[in-house]
């Protein structure tokens, strides 16, 4: 193409999403160098992008104060910025009436989409043939010489990490339990049997959100461990990302924390429960991890998992640790 000037990415789903979409950021960077690039996230999600060198603006989404109302607003602010390509990466219908509402010259986006009839070029987005979600991300680029396969990239503040350096006296591992989604979420039994394996001299953190609290302080007090410490709301996301940088190894769902690990670089083992990695969503760190149960004709039993065990025996949970890296 001539001379970029404005580039728009749309990301509004879940945390992990918007984190696998950095890869792009960075790369159009690396190809349009002079361009400003804009990206429109779900409220909520935008602390995750605070740092980014690659970002220019990211306008928020909020999906509370009105779908219609905030898709009016933000169109009007989109298109006083003039934009040559706007990138769609979500499926659902709020994002493709954004995208041709942004008034972008060419509109890329996903066949899954409901509005992709009237995007300049579309993309398959097939879930289960092993291609990362990074990779169907970044299809949408190549034509212009981006690279198949980026990490995605978190950056935390200098005064983030200070914040918590004070965990880091010793050595130290950090659990995130908690998920949407039951199904994906290993067990409270599970979670005390691995912290079983920990020596005691290290530190085990239990992270994430404020709606984690209840969940980690159960796992705490069930331990009867002193070294496990409950972490979860106390710290934001980048603090977090800055804690679990430098954590001896870090245990996650197939969730968000993953993919904060992954950007990173961080040593995870991650456990996919009703789900599975071929969907595209496991670890990028270079020291990685995948635990599952193998051979469970039921699994996986959908791609984002379910509230409950649709066989209600729930054994995709008994993941061993005998292969467990620490």
């Amino acid at each position: 193409m001539s001379f970029v000037k404005r580039i728009l990415f749309i990301q509004t789903a879940f945390l992990g999403d918007v984190i696998l979409a950095t890869p792009s950021f960075s790369e159009v960077k690396r190809l349009f160098p002079d361009a400003e690039i804009d990206v429109v996230v779900k409220k909520g999600n935008e602390s995750l992008l605070s740092n980014n060198p690659n970002l220019n603006t990211v306008f928020v989404f909020d999906k509370k104060a009105g779908k219609f109302k905030e898709i009016l607003r933000l169109s009007k602010l989109l298109r006083a910025r003039k934009y040559e390509i706007v990138f769609n990466f979500q499926r659902f219908g709020s994002s493709g009436i954004l995208t041709l509402l942004s008034g972008a010259k060419k509109k890329y986006g996903f066949k899954k989409n409901p509005f992709s009839f009237a995007f300049t070029k579309t993309f398959e987005h097939v879930i289960g043939d092993g291609t990362h979600e990074v990779e169907r991300n970044l299809q949408m680029l190549q034509e212009f010489g981006a690279q198949k396969m980026v990490r995605p990239e978190l950056f935390p503040s200098e005064q983030q990490f200070l914040s918590v350096e004070q965990y880091k006296s010793k050595k130290y591992y950090c659990l995130a339990p908690a998920s949407v989604w039951f199904t994906k979420q290993l067990p409270e039994h599970k979670w005390l049997e691995l912290i079983k394996l920990f020596d005691k001299d290290s530190l085990v953190y239990l992270i994430g959100g404020p709606t984690d609290f209840d969940l980690c302080e159960q796992i705490k007090q069930k331990s009867n461990q002193e070294n496990v410490i409950n972490l979860a709301g106390k710290l934001n996301l980048l603090e977090s990302a800055a804690l679990m940088k430098d954590a001896q190894r870090n245990y996650v769902n197939d969730s968000g924390p993953l993919h904060i690990a992954s950007a990173m670089n961080a040593p995870v083992t991650a456990f996919f429960l009703s789900t599975i990695p071929a969907f595209g969503f496991g670890p990028l760190s270079d020291d990685s991890q995948i635990l599952e149960v193998n051979d469970l004709d039921c699994r996986p039993c959908g791609v984002h998992g379910y509230q409950k065990c649709p066989k209600n025996h729930f054994k995709c949970s008994e993941i061993s640790f005998l292969s467990i890296k620490k």
